[in-house]
């Protein structure tokens, strides 16, 4: 789809370029305008065939936009023409963006996972990952997306079993196909996992959490988005 400009009186919503993303940087939604911390959003940059790409590590040249990090942010987002508006220019926005940009973030964490299983911080096997459920240094439980749902019961079981308050704390974590895990983890039947401390442990936890935030968090829109000329409509509010 080639989005057509809009100028907008407003020139808030491009930033100058990756050097001005910091750490606790807080930006505007250009959809719904709203002021948001980036981790809490995708940068998109425009692509040298003028295309909108998403730039989930925040490092691709060119200014750019900030959209809430979901899908049905972005999604909108190419209903309202935001991306001409916000880079002020015509701008080709394909129909499957929030399909590509999960991908990247899917792939993200995936290569995250790939790096903790390199350094030793995780362990596969239904009972292995049963023995290390009560370990102090067990941040998650890796389920394949589908695997059983007997096996998923029998270890969720065993972490509810154990009372300590470490063992509450374990995530439990299913967004990923045993193909996946397989690839990623560089073994076969990859079906259960624990994940243990360490900082590449870290790393797959936020870029899943992210992942997760963007499949499953609801609508972010805004009754304040621009509508392109369409009827404004109250479609929820903001996400927290």
């Amino acid at each position: 789809m080639l989005a057509m400009a809009q100028h907008s009186e407003q020139d808030g919503e491009l930033d100058g370029g990756t050097i001005s993303v910091a750490a606790g940087t807080i930006r505007n939604c250009a959809l719904t305008r709203n002021p948001m911390p980036v981790s809490d959003m995708i940068r998109f940059v425009v692509g040298p065939a003028g295309e909108a790409v998403p730039d989930i590590k925040r490092k691709l040249p060119g200014r750019g936009i900030w959209i809430t990090s979901t899908r049905a942010a972005i999604e909108e987002s190419i209903k309202r023409n935001v991306f001409a508006r916000g880079f002020k220019r015509d701008v080709r926005v394909a129909q499957n963006l929030a399909a590509q940009t999960e991908h990247l973030l899917e792939s993200a964490a995936l290569d995250a996972l790939a790096m903790a299983g390199k350094a030793g911080n995780v362990i596969g096997g239904f009972s292995k990952v049963e023995a290390a459920i009560g370990r102090d240094d067990v941040l998650a439980l890796i389920h394949a997306a589908d695997a059983a749902a007997d096996g998923k019961r029998k270890l969720d079981a065993a972490l509810h079993r154990n009372s300590s308050e470490k063992s509450r704390e374990i995530a439990v974590i299913g967004a990923f196909s045993g193909a996946q895990l397989d690839l990623a983890l560089n073994r076969s039947n990859v079906v259960h996992a624990a994940l243990l401390a360490g900082p590449r442990s870290e790393t797959f936890l936020a870029r899943v959490t992210r992942l997760e935030r963007f499949r499953n968090s609801p609508d972010a829109v805004s009754a304040n988005a621009p509508t392109d000329g369409a009827q404004r409509q109250n479609l929820g509010q903001s996400l927290e």
